[in-house]
């Protein structure tokens, strides 16, 4: 009996994968600015570092600089600040300027008008916006997204065509035709019609399951116990980056506070009485006005740097 052996088949031939590099190294984390072979040499890691720390201390100084010359600045005498060429660093330190500064400008009562005006901001800002975005990511309106697209819609309209109607608005407030202006609830109000802020709460909203909230549902919980023992508790990084975009959206502003509070001097927060102030203040002084103003702001981004990063990337689109 004879046996037949059949021929081996041929062997397919090996395709590379998806994102290989050609000459052999495969992935994309292979596709790099700077080939490793070139990084695999001593010259070629020498180039490579030096062009990094140089672009990184341009960096550093291009951001760092400015900050570094109004510090000083206010520690200088008038006659020195104002010598040509500048001096990089005070010949004498004035560390009084600073105080000069906090009495003779009436820093206390303008930071605290700041801090009362951000506080109710921030609080009715994150009660009304995470509400819209609840209801529009989960409890599925009719015409919600039409509602989404209008108030989307906001954010393509410069903020200072805005003024006018909104100034309208405050002073003679619908309905109850009363007026907000000298009042703080003049920049509570306006500061909740966030957009930016609302759609960033409802993309992370968006990517939580259906099926965590059908649990707490099944569990008894209603929609507003959903929001407060579910919801809430997983969006502490969205939380986060809304509270400081809020804040330090009204530390800074100017144009509207300068509006609402025109009339009553006493009332203003840190950033109009900086410039109400500058005519009958020495420069150094003003300078060092300014470094106390920026202070909260600059220790509130040490502070939460890392929330930011983290509350942004929770809310983006994955795909």
């Amino acid at each position: 009996m004879t046996t037949t052996i059949a021929p081996p088949e041929p062997l397919a031939p090996t395709v590379p994968a998806r994102g290989a590099d050609r000459r052999g190294s495969a992935g994309p984390g292979a596709r790099t600015l700077v080939s490793p072979l070139a990084l695999a040499s001593r010259r070629g890691r020498a180039v490579y570092w030096s062009v990094f720390g140089l672009v990184l201390l341009l960096f550093a100084l291009a951001f760092l600089f400015p900050v570094y010359w109004m510090a000083t600045g206010a520690l200088k005498s008038p006659d020195e600040l104002n010598r040509n060429p500048p001096t990089l660093a005070p010949k004498q330190w004035h560390f009084g300027n600073y105080g000069e500064a906090w009495n003779l400008m009436q820093l206390p009562d303008h930071l605290w008008n700041t801090v009362v005006q951000a506080a109710g901001a921030w609080v009715l800002q994150l009660v009304f916006c995470t509400a819209a975005a609840y209801a529009l990511s989960k409890l599925k309106p009719v015409f919600g997204k039409v509602i989404l697209g209008a108030i989307l819609a906001t954010l393509m309209v410069p903020a200072q065509a805005l003024v006018v109607p909104k100034y309208l608005t405050v002073a003679d407030l619908p309905l109850l035709h009363t007026s907000l202006l000298d009042n703080p609830a003049g920049i509570w109000l306006p500061a909740v019609a966030n957009a930016f802020n609302l759609y960033l709460l409802k993309r992370f909203f968006d990517q939580i399951p259906r099926d965590v909230l059908e649990a707490a549902e099944i569990d008894g919980a209603g929609k507003l116990r959903q929001l407060w023992s579910v919801l809430l508790p997983m969006s502490r990084p969205v939380l986060g980056v809304v509270s400081i975009f809020a804040l330090v959206a009204v530390w800074q502003d100017f144009l509207w506070p300068l509006m609402v509070f025109s009339a009553a001097p006493d009332h203003q927060p840190i950033s109009v009485a900086l410039v109400q102030l500058s005519q009958d203040v020495p420069q150094t002084d003003l300078i060092g006005a300014m470094v106390i103003a920026s202070v909260p702001m600059v220790v509130m981004f040490l502070v939460f740097q890392r929330h930011i990063i983290a509350g942004i990337s929770a809310g983006s689109t994955k795909g």
